[in-house]
């Protein structure tokens, strides 16, 4: 186990990370050597300062590092004598040039590189996680239950799309900034969402996914400070994350929210994302991610489930179902429909994805539906329902969830 110096440098490397690879990128504008060549000089810090002492300028170090594996990668292809002269001129030879700090704007900047529109959704949160977030290749496989050699390939891919693109590190053309930081913002989502509900294997939760969502959602945040929508995300993340400590039992069972013991959320992180959506809500254009964050500061709000203001959820769901229509979307908001209507109008207004291809065979409208039909008493069409559920998910906690909720349907 990871002891506190362990994890203190493992966060120090990742908080590094994006800037030694913005000043390298800068000078090299290769992306696929430089990202490389930065990973193994955080590989070598991590194996070198335990033993010997974190350096007195750890950018620097590290960046010298990069710029000369950097600069081996070029003296080591067969056009060597081309690019020596090259890669001479590129490598740090003095402590001030090694030292020097990236421009405020290097971790926006390489966000939008990684969601460059030519990688596809999967590709951009591989990268993201690798090139700005500083996680290895095999915690990232491990994240998303694929072989290690599979993401390899899956990262590689994404490098050369980039480079095929023509992408170069900084900022995008102006008619395309506004897609692309939708398209970082939407992969921070992502990340977040895998790290709090992981869509298979033993844990629900994997802590290093919803921790590096909102350190680099922060991160944009202070370099974006009135854009409302990034707030609203960052909002959303902490208010989420809040409800962690009370979503599992010691064994690692999931506890849904109604029955969640709301004493164990964690305080100061409600307060954070409350007081964070409460300012932003009246100076922007409220978007999807304010949204879906004032949706859970009410449910914060309320001490008690059954406290909970669900016809203001309500109206929060119709809006964001005009803003940003999704079927997950319509799902929540059939859930708090439920609350104040009854389970028969939630059922109804579930009803039109019955046939939509993307949620046919997924295991959360099951669910929702043997939630409601358990709501309005049809408890073996509901028992049905939830062992249906149970075989559809590949995360073993819900699955356990959803069985027992089937057993003890089958009780009355």
């Amino acid at each position: 186990m990871a002891g506190p110096e362990d994890r203190d440098l493992e966060r120090l490397l990742r908080e590094l990370a994006p800037r030694v690879l913005g000043v390298v990128l800068r000078r090299s504008g290769d992306f696929d050597r430089t990202e490389d060549a930065v990973q193994e000089a955080l590989l070598a810090a991590s194996q070198q300062w335990p033993a010997e002492g974190v350096p007195t300028n750890p950018h620097g170090w590290l960046v010298t590092v990069a710029s000369r594996r950097l600069t081996d990668q070029w003296r080591s292809e067969a056009a060597r004598r081309d690019r020596e002269a090259n890669a001479a001129a590129r490598e740090p030879t003095r402590a001030a040039d090694a030292s020097s700090q990236p421009a405020a704007d290097d971790t926006l900047s390489l966000l939008l590189l990684c969601c460059h529109p030519a990688l596809s959704m999967a590709s951009q949160v591989a990268l993201t996680l690798r090139a700005v977030a500083g996680l290895t290749t095999a915690q990232i496989a491990s994240a998303f239950l694929v072989p290690e050699a599979t993401m390899t390939r899956r990262i590689t891919r994404a490098k050369r799309s980039i480079e095929a693109a023509g992408a170069r590190f900084g900022p995008p053309p102006d008619g395309d900034y506004a897609d692309r930081l939708n398209a970082v913002l939407h992969t921070l989502y992502l990340i977040f969402n895998e790290g709090y509900t992981a869509t298979g294997g033993d844990q629900l939760h994997r802590v290093e996914l919803t921790s590096e969502a909102i350190r680099l959602t922060r991160q944009i945040l202070r370099l974006l400070p009135e854009d409302g929508e990034v707030a609203g995300l960052l909002a959303l993340m902490l208010l989420t994350e809040a409800r962690r400590p009370a979503r599992t039992t010691e064994d690692g069972a999931l506890v849904p929210l109604a029955e969640q013991d709301r004493d164990r959320w964690d305080a100061a992180l409600l307060r954070d994302g409350i007081d964070l959506i409460t300012a932003t809500l009246p100076r922007s254009t409220v978007g999807p991610y304010q949204l879906q964050a004032a949706i859970a500061a009410v449910h914060a709000e309320a001490g008690r489930a059954e406290d909970t203001d669900w016809p203001q959820i309500v109206a929060l769901y119709r809006l964001l179902e005009r803003r940003a229509p999704s079927p997950m979307v319509t799902l929540s908001h059939a859930v708090a429909v439920a609350m104040v209507d009854g389970p028969e109008a939630g059922l109804e207004l579930i009803a039109g994805l019955e046939n939509d291809d993307r949620m046919t065979a997924h295991h959360r409208l099951t669910a929702v539906r043997a939630h409601l039909l358990e709501m309005a008493g049809e408890y073996t069409e509901a028992r049905a329902a939830y062992r249906l559920a149970a075989r559809q998910t590949t995360s073993r906690p819900e699955r356990r969830y959803l069985s027992l909720r089937a057993d003890q349907v089958s009780t009355r």
